[in-house]
């Protein structure tokens, strides 16, 4: 391939031209074909070509691509933004939808309609942020700055906000032996109050946090009663919950909205990559009653538009897919592909001397890697055994999501999978196989 003028994630790569799609199969331009079993980052839930989605998007097309919203609003956004509040967990309310262009964004109005909730709600004190380490939120400076990947943040914390953090639950490093689950999670959910209470009360604006932790700890699902007691904290000190769900959401893990597993609702919910698919650039904040109720009684007017929101043909296309989720009852094969998936891994990896946990929720699952299962020592981060791994499977024709850092944003190497929702038993079998052939290429050597 001639030199490219695109400014690459590495410079010094040579990537494959990808030419098309087919079902869960991107085909390059040698006609190579790779099963993708990441959807590039839990992104294309529905495979590469769902004639559905095409239909839509052409449609929409036709008819009308933009209307500013400061003039108009369009069909299609306001049919998305009901379905999304009408499965929204209980406890949202009526609800509203704003529409951004990714998850960083979302991620970003989300900090600031908390923001401008509590100063319209006359409590302008109210501006610490309080998320997780390891955690991912986006790549703006504002959602930078709620993350807490050390590794992602370093060459730019000179410009971050000051964020507050307290540890994620990470049951393979941090849960005590002999410690039952239900007091794991109340330990770890109690380091909100702890940290509430240390930068005071009317100071704090909201807590974020991943329902299902993604990239930066590896599908690491909650120990049960974690939310429920995350939401009584919030509710006693009056902090807004912010639920990251970029990642988990929109059927990743099962349900419609991950919180749903947790039987509580967050006051402001992202999300992005399971609701367009990857068709179209989309990512939206689902905004709960109660926080609406309070801006629409003071200035009435959201303070951060941006220019694409609402987009006619962006959500046309999330709308159409978000159908064939629910028309081709694909949460069901979420669930029973999922626990495929789980078995598979737990087989494939059984006293494998470098596995050392298997973690994930439905169709989102990892494998962590380290040196010996005693100790639970990581590789040197220099060896970059996760990305190797990631590049034999590629090379055999699988692609997967490998990624470093999950124990302090440095160390730690993990590979991730989010396969479509469409998977059918071969492809999680191959995904499987794939993997374990890939492990052992990286690690025999």
């Amino acid at each position: 391939m001639a030199q490219s003028s695109i400014f690459h994630r590495d410079l010094n790569s040579d990537l494959s031209v990808v030419v098309a799609g087919d079902g869960n199969f991107l085909i390059d331009a040698t006609g190579k074909r790779y099963l993708d079993a990441c959807g590039g980052a839990a992104v294309s839930c529905l495979g590469h070509d769902h004639p559905k989605v095409r239909e839509a998007i052409k449609a929409q097309v036709d008819t009308l691509a933009f209307a500013h919203t400061g003039s108009f609003t369009n069909q299609p956004a306001e049919d998305l933004a009901a379905h999304l509040v009408a499965r929204a967990p209980q406890g949202t309310g009526a609800g509203r939808v704003m529409y951004l262009g990714s998850g960083s964004e979302a991620m970003e109005a989300a900090l600031k309609l908390a923001r401008q909730y509590f100063v319209e709600n006359g409590e302008p004190e109210r501006s610490q942020i309080i998320a997780r380490k390891p955690s991912y939120h986006g790549n703006t400076l504002g959602a930078l700055a709620t993350g807490g990947h050390a590794g992602r943040r370093a060459p730019f914390a000179p410009l971050l906000i000051e964020v507050n953090h307290i540890d994620a639950p990470y049951p393979y490093r941090l849960q005590h032996d002999g410690e039952g689950e239900v007091d794991f999670a109340m330990r770890m959910a109690n380091l909100l109050e702890e940290e509430i209470l240390r930068l005071g009360a009317a100071t704090v604006m909201a807590f974020v946090a991943e329902p299902v932790v993604g990239a930066s700890l590896g599908t690491q699902p909650a120990p049960a009663g974690y939310f429920k007691r995350i939401r009584e904290i919030c509710d006693q000190y009056g902090v807004l919950f912010i639920a990251d769900e970029v990642m988990s959401g929109m059927g990743r893990t099962g349900t419609s909205f991950a919180l749903e597993q947790e039987d509580i609702a967050a006051d402001l919910t992202t999300m992005a990559k399971g609701l367009g698919a990857g068709y179209q650039p989309i990512a939206a904040v689902l905004v709960a009653q109660s926080v609406v109720d309070v801006i629409k009684a003071g200035s009435g007017r959201l303070w951060n538009g941006h220019t694409y929101m609402s987009h006619a043909i962006a959500t046309a296309g999330a709308l159409a897919v978000q159908n064939v989720i629910e028309d081709e009852n694909l949460l069901d094969n979420v669930v029973k592909r999922g626990a495929q998936l789980e078995a598979a891994l737990r087989a494939a990896f059984a006293d494998h001397p470098h596995v050392g946990d298997i973690r994930g929720r439905g169709l989102f699952w990892t494998v962590e890697l380290v040196t010996d299962l005693g100790t639970k020592a990581p590789f040197d981060p220099a060896e970059a055994i996760a990305t190797k791994i990631g590049a034999a499977a590629k090379a055999r024709g699988v692609m997967t999501y490998p990624s470093q850092g999950c124990i302090d944003g440095v160390h730690g190497d993990h590979v991730l999978l989010a396969p479509s929702y469409t998977s059918t038993e071969a492809e999680i079998d191959l995904i499987v196989q794939t993997l374990s052939a890939a492990v052992a290429d990286v690690l025999e050597q």
